[in-house]
């Protein structure tokens, strides 16, 4: 396709091969999976973050690295926000663990049993946590209990925006001898981090810079004042691309035919 085609898949939201400003958090969540699923120890991870500050990004560029050694474990990535109800976490996981249908009180007891019978590690990665909030807190209380239940064999990573969901929602874990999960935040980008990003990603387009650095530096400045939102920086620099790509082809259709008058 032409540079501009190019340019704006480039900027798409999708995973890269690497996370520009995230080798630390990279590296602490393929830690916690290695410590936790290989060694079979149960646990849970709390991560929380702005919106576009690379958690989801993250953690699917760690469960692709480490597929192969993942392997012996079962994977279940649930979005949350496409549930129904906090209560609908249950049968989509019961679904996903193949388990028969059942209801209320005895669903949830079927789910205990199967994840603390023998097999292998379950990684349960619970995006959108926030969510699954309900009176009470009856469902987080229930998710984040299971780890701690005797011969469990589950792994629990949520994700979330509010920095104090566990501190403000699930005190009573701090009480109980599992105490509370594992903390990961991420903070919005930096200036520099955002330019590294937008560079590294039109660096992929051959030829001349379709967008000049100073402008890069530009939308940088302006995301990371307000949000330090990783996908507004690439959503306004399509954007660009766009309105250019629209000029040239106006310019484009404009000109004269050969011989024409």
């Amino acid at each position: 396709g032409t540079c501009y085609q190019q340019a704006k898949r480039a900027l798409h939201a999708a995973v890269p091969e690497r996370l520009q400003g995230r080798e630390r958090e990279t590296g602490i969540l393929r830690q916690f999976l290695r410590e936790h699923l290989l060694a079979r120890r149960p646990g849970s991870l709390y991560v929380s973050g702005a919106p576009g500050t690379g958690k989801t990004a993250c953690l699917s560029r760690v469960l692709l690295d480490c597929k192969e050694e993942l392997a012996g474990s079962r994977t279940v990535v649930l979005n949350c926000m496409a549930l129904g109800s906090p209560h609908s976490v249950f049968p989509a996981l019961a679904q996903h663990l193949g388990l028969p249908t059942a209801t209320g009180r005895e669903r949830i007891r079927s789910l205990e049993k199967h994840l603390t019978a023998q097999g292998p590690m379950v990684l349960l990665v619970l995006d959108e946590l926030d969510q699954l909030e309900s009176k009470g807190q009856d469902v987080l209380y229930t998710l984040f209990e299971w780890p701690w239940l005797p011969k469990s064999r589950l792994v629990l990573v949520g994700l979330a925006n509010a920095l104090d969901l566990t501190d403000r929602s699930l005190g009573r874990l701090a009480a109980l001898p599992c105490g509370s999960p594992r903390l990961l935040h991420f903070p919005p980008y930096t200036k520099e981090q955002l330019t590294c990003i937008l560079q590294e990603r039109l660096g992929q387009v051959g030829g001349e810079p379709v967008l000049d650095a100073a402008a890069l530096q530009f939308c940088a400045r302006k995301v990371s004042a307000v949000s330090g939102d990783a996908r507004k920086a690439l959503d306004v620099c399509r954007r660009a691309v766009e309105v250019v790509e629209l000029e040239v082809r106006g310019q484009t259709l404009l000109k004269p035919l050969p011989g024409g008058e």
